[in-house]
């Protein structure tokens, strides 16, 4: 049973959530404004949204018919019946109740901005598969997903720690978001034609395969490119040009992203996006301590 949680929780997707905190965390450090408490509730909040998300999702797509047996990722615990629907929605809503729970400190620290940034990333999280206009099936979800992946997450730690929203902290996002919708772009990518024969209109569906193996590279290249720039223009330190290195660990993906020939081949290249995504925001953060 916990092997069966674990699996619907999709560690793997985890790096996505803890990208924008570190990188939002090395900023206020570079300041001289780091602050444990909110950093480290800022983290635990972003990850306990991102599987009250994963499981939303789980549920959601069974129920709308979307994951079948003709799946081409990883196993999914409500459409396998590993978990049973009320079980994975029951799971989502103790997920996001505790993100939430974390976020009664975040407001305490940082007031009603924290609220609404908070609020809206549970209802978010909640409708990118769910609700009665679901926008991932109406090709929205790279757009919310580099949103609040990226300058929602970073510019939200920087301002629990600093209370205040420094302007660096939308270009930090901007790289950090573009490198986690990365993620989301494989694995659309991967279940294209699937999802086009559920009905679900993601950007790849609508894209196509060449245009989504071109938005996948221009993602890396502005991640990769956001680090110089901050360090030319914005003051940041060199050592930051360290997540630019980090992008590297995504050319096996963005090989498969080009050539593959079966979907299948694109699990790989998600969990490779994935830890390229962590890596980034943790060598930002590390870049900012020097």
């Amino acid at each position: 049973m916990l092997r069966a949680w674990i699996i619907g929780a999709r560690p793997k997707t985890l790096p996505a959530a803890l990208g924008a905190v570190l990188a939002g965390g090395g900023l206020a450090w570079k300041s001289a404004e780091f602050s444990p408490g909110p950093f480290f509730a800022a983290l635990a909040g972003a990850l306990l949204i991102q599987v009250g998300t994963n499981f939303s999702n789980d549920y959601s797509d069974f129920v709308r018919g979307v994951d079948t047996a003709a799946r081409l990722g990883t196993p999914r615990v409500t459409q396998s019946g590993l978990l049973s629907p009320r079980a994975v929605r029951l799971g989502a809503g103790l997920s996001f109740a505790l993100a939430a729970g974390v976020g009664a400190y975040l407001v305490a620290v940082g007031g009603w901005p924290v609220v609404w940034i908070g609020a809206a990333a549970i209802v978010v999280g909640i409708c990118y598969t769910g609700g009665p206009w679901p926008f991932g099936y109406h090709g929205l979800g790279d757009l919310f997903a580099f949103a609040f992946f990226g300058p929602v997450a970073v510019a939200g730690t920087c301002y629990v720690q600093m209370g205040r929203w420094p302007s660096e902290a939308i270009l930090a996002g901007v790289g950090a978001g573009a490198i986690v919708t990365a993620i989301l772009v494989v694995n659309n990518l991967r279940d294209r034609e699937t999802d086009a024969a559920a009905g679900k209109r993601t950007l790849a569906v609508r894209l196509g395969r060449t245009g989504t193996c071109v938005e996948y590279t221009l993602l890396l290249v502005v991640a990769a490119a956001v680090p110089p720039v901050g360090a030319l223009a914005g003051g940041w330190p060199a050592g930051a040009l360290l997540a630019s290195g980090a992008v590297l660990l995504a050319a096996p993906a963005l090989r498969a992203v080009w050539h593959h020939e079966d979907p299948r081949a694109l699990n790989p290249a998600l969990a490779g996006t994935a830890r390229a995504a962590g890596a980034y925001g943790l060598l930002f953060a590390i870049g900012c301590l020097w």
